[in-house]
């Protein structure tokens, strides 16, 4: 048999071989760094046995799919660690994940004290070096199996899967698990690891489903990369908005109120306020949008029209019962269908298009208890919420209107560069989720991605992630612990306005149908803040803090003094505060520094004599004395350009 390399090279074989014995007869050092194959183009372990032609690559440790085989392998490890430790354990699942891999175990909750001792038991095992042996049974067999192991979960999952199928289980000296693999050959190819954290997960994530305990790691090849890795997550810990951003004083939440209703202090809500002022004057002045308001809920009627009774309720807060009151309303998940009556409140002409609607709307979903973090998964919050009333012939160039808006948004406050374009298309296999004929699908998504390389935005296309009316482009920030947030969307809708008989007037006295775009500016300010928070770690751009300069007198003596430096700050727009308390100058600027301010301007008898300010900055440290006025000209500058000053970047990183 012929097997072709990745490099075009051939090697031929009179017998049947594994893998491992080809990535072997092709160098011991190849060997030893092999985690998987990729044969024929699929990912394969490396005790797969090859007896025809075929095309293989050898998958080594450097590689993503190499690294997930280690970090599966270590999985596995760990659970054997956590069943000598906890003999009453009971295993679950345990994928490789981005960044490392869990396990669940139905077991009591696990410590920190708990995690040190199965990592120590880890290392036993790999020091061990138990080959990793492959096997399979019929599938009445395996069932018999785990169940004289005493595995229910395991056995449930044999139980789904189809009577003919062979089921795989990988043995690791004494330690068996169900698992389709890929693993490494040995035990002692996990060279650093190191485990995270544990917290509750539920069986195969339904909250009607066991209570178990998941385990968090992660593992890489060399030891210098595990470390790395560590310390991005220690700063992922120093960044995150969750905790940052209450230190420092900006939101909280209160277990009388809920999960997912967070309170914002007067520091917060400026900053919000400051946000939302922005969009609000820039839609209106510059992007040609008419504001609305419209009511926070409505009747199942309205919900029913537009299709989300059908496909959204479960994730809508219902007020009554359809079987006992005469009205059910539900709060609002969104306001497209407010707005459109809005529009058809009067009858629009062909020349009154497109027509721009722009609300800052404060919006209610019914997550899950388990997915409430911090100001990313709420449930209640504001966006900067819009749809456009378009011609036909319009749609293409105001889609890329929407774009061009979110873009700036992104740009002006720092962050263009940490997101990523997500085509978002419907699942032809799942009709059930959609209204809509297939044709009008299609259509809509080619058009969406033409635009996308039109404008040259580079974009991944997701299967089943369309709103059920349209498809959509969403931008995507990855938070601090690496997971994606949507933070824009901008969607293509040719269909509702059928459902709500939505119609402009065309120049020939026709009626006709107009398509719609829904699209969010910002997004959410409330996940937009903590993205903020976590981009900047508390240090924001000088426009966007709730308190800009923080002015010093260095004794009571220079209090008046100070009084009216602030006075003169505040008549010029520009939040200020004074420091009057009988503490000594270097613990005022100390204080101010970890309060994350932008500006101290200290005062004492030469400032007041000279009507001058000392100034001193988290960008450059002292900048020395400058008479008032010039200071403020400076400072109204760049609130007003909204700048974000090089050295704020440039030192976050380096600190």
């Amino acid at each position: 048999m012929k097997i072709t390399l990745k490099d075009g090279s051939v090697k031929e074989y009179s017998e049947p071989k594994s893998i491992y014995e080809i990535a072997k007869d092709i160098s011991e050092g190849l060997a030893r760094t092999a985690c998987a194959g990729e044969l024929n183009g699929e990912i394969a372990d490396l005790r797969t046995e090859i007896s025809k032609d075929a095309s293989l690559n050898i998958i080594t440790a450097g590689e993503e799919e190499g690294l997930k085989v280690i970090r599966h392998t270590a999985a596995h490890v760990m659970a054997e660690a956590v069943k000598r430790l906890f003999p009453n354990a009971k295993v679950t699942i345990g994928p490789a994940i981005a960044d490392g891999f869990y396990y669940d175990f139905d077991a009591e909750p696990f410590s920190r004290e708990d995690l040190d001792k199965i990592e120590a038991e880890m290392k036993k095992i790999i020091k061990e070096g138990h080959e990793i042996k492959r096997f399979t049974l019929p599938k009445e067999e395996a069932i018999a199996f785990m169940k004289e192991k005493d595995e229910p979960f395991k056995v449930e999952l044999i139980e789904e899967l189809p009577e003919d199928a062979v089921i795989s289980f990988y043995d690791q000296g004494g330690f068996t698990d169900l698992c389709a693999g890929p693993h490494l050959m040995n035990t002692k190819g996990i060279k650093a690891y190191k485990l995270i954290s544990s917290s509750m997960a539920y069986w195969r994530g339904d909250s009607e489903k066991a209570r178990l305990q998941r385990i968090y790691g992660t593992a890489f090849y060399k030891k210098d990369e595990l470390k790395e890795h560590l310390e991005r997550l220690e700063d992922a810990k120093r960044r995150d908005h969750n905790k940052l951003g209450r230190e420092m004083g900006i939101f909280t939440t209160v277990d009388v109120i809920g999960q997912g209703l967070p309170l914002f202090t007067p520091k917060g809500t400026k900053m919000i306020m400051k946000l939302q002022r922005w969009i609000e004057d820039l839609e209106e002045k510059e992007w040609g949008y008419v504001r609305t308001r419209t009511p926070l809920m409505a009747k199942s009627d309205l919900y029913k029209l537009s299709g989300h009774w059908d496909h959204y309720k479960d994730g809508m807060f219902v007020l009554g019962d359809e079987d006992t009151d005469k009205e059910v309303f539900a709060l609002r998940p969104m306001t497209c269908p407010f707005q459109y009556y809005v529009y058809k409140n009067e009858q629009h002409s062909y020349r009154d298009l497109p027509y721009r609607m722009g609300e800052t709307s404060t919006l209610f979903r019914s997550e899950d208890s388990g997915e409430m973090h911090g100001l990313t998964r709420v449930r209640q919050f504001t966006i900067s919420e819009g749809h456009l009333i378009v011609r036909p012939d319009q749609m293409v160039e105001e889609f890329k209107g929407c774009l061009a808006l979110a873009k700036y948004c992104l740009k002006t406050l720092g962050v263009e560069e940490d997101v990523t374009y997500h085509l978002s298309k419907w699942d032809p296999d799942n009709r059930e989720k959609y209204i809509g004929e297939p044709q009008v699908w299609e259509e809509t998504e080619q058009h969406m991605r033409d635009i996308l390389n039109e404008l040259e935005i580079d974009f991944v296309e997701d299967v089943g992630e369309a709103a059920f009316y349209g498809p959509k482009v969403d931008i995507n920030a990855r938070n601090v612990y690496g997971k994606d947030d949507t933070m824009i969307t901008i969607q293509w809708d040719a269909l509702l306005a059928e459902q709500f008989d939505m119609y402009y007037i065309d120049q020939n006295g026709e009626k006709v149908r107009p398509y719609i775009i829904h699209r969010t500016s910002l997004g959410c300010y409330e996940r937009t803040l903590a993205w903020l928070i976590e981009k900047y770690a508390g240090k924001f751009p000088t426009w966007l803090c709730a308190e800009q300069v923080r002015v010093l007198p260095i004794s009571e003596k220079y209090e008046s003094y100070a009084k009216s430096v602030k006075e003169e700050l505040v008549r010029n727009g520009i939040d200020a505060t004074t420091d009057n308390r009988s503490e000594k100058i270097g613990f005022k600027i100390r204080e101010a520094r970890l309060d994350k301010l932008p500006y101290m301007l200290v005062v004492g008898q030469k400032e007041e004599e000279e009507g001058a300010v000392s100034v001193r900055s988290r960008f450059a440290g002292d900048e020395g004395s400058r008479p008032l006025q010039e200071f403020i000209d400076a400072i109204k500058k760049e609130i007003d350009s909204k700048e974000i000053r090089k050295e704020e970047i440039s030192q976050e990183k380096k600190s």
